[in-house]
């Protein structure tokens, strides 16, 4: 008896009579036919699963005890209980009903209907003692062992309980012949991948060229960053940059025009709406980081706590000087006199956001061999399909001369409802007021030693949580890459050939781009000295998968039609097309 109590011990996710095994089947624990008995499973018993066939409801922690439990529990209740009592009679219940006489509905099959026979028979077998009423020990005898019966009770409950919990935590049985449910279900296209950073400082080798494996060290988790030394040659980088020369190169932000505030006038905009917009936190005033915060998206000149100041004091807006407007002080403006201010001002080139030149390199079928070949190694660090990213921008170049920066920023912008990606909306012939260039990754090549400043800052790099209005304390911007590059949390050097990369949006969860990742705002730092030269390598995704998997089979289908023999013919990809014009062999 002691091993058999054991081994019922040692089965918490069994049902405990009949044989019933418990499982969880729509949030419910159900018990099939049991095993001690030929009968098939009556309707609402084995296998279903409405709310009152189980002997528990998984999701709500509400436990319905079954007509088995109490069953079995009473039969353990006396095997136990007379195994350890004193000369009392051991009883066993009968674990089936006698054929073709089921329980009453609503009752255990242990009780009588009323009016009616009892449905199940006690056998009761004498080992050496009378069973009690029959002769047996006086009642003030028998109150142990019926103390040991409730207490045996008691903690067969609890543990069935707990049998049961675990069986529903755990992955769910299926019934015969069925598979598990997570096998029946449709598998979502991959997801694109994404390589581990593991920790800071982790380096792992990737083989970008055959037969030579490059290391790549993690920089940060947030964003997920690497650095890759190394990554283009000496020779690649100054043909990079003789090819750029011959292109010809252009500002990357040009001079506000004139018609500035022509322009600002035919934006339908209320005073109101203007301060709600501004208002970040909503408490009714505008504080210096709160207009510093929008102001940036007016002419491109980057303003300071120090600009601000100036122009609510040409424009009279903060009578008090405490550089707080309230409700009452902003409704007194008239907001011709801010644009009016703004077109007044002289603008250098160092007071925009980018001070820089760039161009754009062919990087598609039929281009030069080191483009194609920088286009392939990038394919094999970011181990994205072909199609990703053959479909994705060509190279663009930069060049910093002294003075020049980037303030600090977002390669890619957030996708909304009413925001469309520029490399898909055009296939996916949807109109949308607001357009962005999904990004998903970004690679960054150094292709000179810079003399004196030019890294690359990452101001918030791997801190606890994100704040806007953060980034701006005691009049220190950390976006500010001319005054503030020092306060970042990382920066990264420029070295000849080291290739920096990382990832600009976060998964959403379900194996596809999710939300933007605000913490891979960065900037390029002053140059004080000499030039600075980079290229850039952004990878395309639209974190809406149905327009992106449009757009790739838009583009195969076209280049099998450029290339003349069908669908999946090597062919120019339609992003770089636009600029094989300007292709050149050397």
């Amino acid at each position: 008896m002691r091993h058999l109590f054991w081994e019922f011990l040692s089965r918490p996710r069994s049902g405990w009579g009949c044989g019933t095994a418990l499982r969880c089947v729509g949030g419910h624990c159900t018990a099939p036919t049991p095993r001690f008995s030929s009968q098939a499973p009556e309707r609402g018993r084995g296998g279903g699963n409405r709310p009152g066939d189980g002997c528990q409801r998984c999701a709500r922690g509400l436990f319905e005890i079954n007509c088995d439990f109490l069953t079995s529990a009473v039969s353990w209740l006396f095997l136990a209980a007379g195994w350890g009592g004193a000369g009392g009679a051991r009883v066993a219940v009968s674990l089936s009903p006698p054929r073709g006489d089921a329980a009453p509905a609503g009752r255990c099959r242990g009780d009588a209907g009323p009016g009616g026979p009892r449905r199940w028979r006690r056998r009761r077998r004498r080992r050496g003692a009378p069973a009690p009423g029959r002769g047996g020990p006086p009642a003030a005898r028998l109150l142990p062992p019926l103390l040991s019966r409730l207490m045996v009770f008691a903690h067969l409950y609890v543990l069935n309980v707990l049998g049961c919990c675990s069986s529903c935590t755990s992955a769910p049985a299926s019934p015969a012949g069925r598979p598990p449910p997570h096998s029946r279900r449709r598998r979502r296209p991959p997801a694109p991948p994404a390589l581990e950073g593991i920790k800071v400082g982790h380096t792992q080798r990737v083989e970008l060229v055959p037969g030579r494996a490059h290391a790549v060290r993690t920089l940060s988790l947030k964003p997920l960053l690497f650095e890759i030394p190394d990554f283009l040659t000496e020779e690649e980088c100054k043909l990079i940059v003789h090819l750029a020369k011959l292109k010809g190169l252009q500002k990357s932000q040009i001079l506000p025009t004139e018609d500035y505030e022509e322009a600002m006038e035919m934006i339908e905009i209320s005073q109101m709406d203007i301060f709600n917009l501004l208002d970040h936190n909503q408490d009714g005033q505008l504080q210096l980081k709160e207009v510093l915060t929008h102001t940036r998206l007016g002419n491109g000149r980057w303003m300071t706590p120090e600009n601000i100041r100036e122009m609510y004091t040409a424009v009279k807006a903060d009578p008090d000087g405490n550089g707080v407007l309230s409700l009452e002080e902003f409704k007194q403006l008239n907001i011709r006199d801010f644009h009016k201010y703004m077109g007044s001002q002289k603008v250098k080139m160092s007071d925009l956001v980018r001070n820089s030149q760039h161009t754009w390199l062919y990087q598609g079928e039929g281009a030069h061999q080191v483009m194609r070949a920088i286009r392939q190694r990038v394919m094999r660090l970011t181990r994205l399909p072909p199609e990703i990213v053959e479909h994705s921008e060509p190279l663009q170049v930069v060049r910093y001369d002294q003075g020049g920066h980037y303030h600090a920023h977002m390669d890619s912008g957030p996708v909304f409802p009413e925001t469309a990606c520029s490399h898909t909306k055009l296939v996916a012939n949807e109109s949308a007021p607001f357009e962005t260039s999904c990004r998903y990754v970004t690679v960054l090549f150094y292709l000179n030693n810079v003399t004196g400043g030019g890294e690359t800052v990452f101001p918030i790099a791997d801190n606890r949580t994100y704040e806007e209005m953060s980034l701006i304390q005691n009049d220190i911007d950390l976006r500010d890459t001319r005054k503030n590059c020092d306060k970042g949390n990382l920066r990264v050097k420029p070295q000849q050939g080291t290739a920096v990369f990382w990832y600009n949006y976060l998964s959403d969860g379900e194996g596809w781009v999710g939300e933007l990742d605000d913490f891979a705002l960065h900037g390029g730092c002053l140059v004080t000295q000499g030039t600075k030269w980079i290229a850039n390598n952004w990878i395309n995704v639209d974190p809406n998968r149905r327009r992106q998997q449009q757009f790739q089979q838009e583009m195969e289908r076209f280049a099998g039609a450029e290339g003349g023999a069908g669908a999946g013919a090597p062919g120019e990809w339609t992003v770089d097309k636009a600029y094989s014009g300007v292709h050149l062999e050397l």
